[in-house]
């Protein structure tokens, strides 16, 4: 499940990059990458802490 939404992110960011150089589809892109944003401070929020 972790490695799965790592998975996501990357291929969201990638998404997003390539978003970026084709303005057409810009503002799809960018909705994406905030999504990928939230799934990843999701991650680091849930992550177990060493005692």
């Amino acid at each position: 499940m972790n490695s799965l939404l790592y998975t996501i992110a990357v291929i969201l960011v990638i998404c997003w990059a390539i978003g970026f150089f084709f303005t057409a589809i810009g503002s799809i892109i960018h909705i994406l990458l905030v999504i990928a944003l939230i799934i990843f401070l999701l991650k680091i929020i849930r992550r177990p802490t060493a005692v």
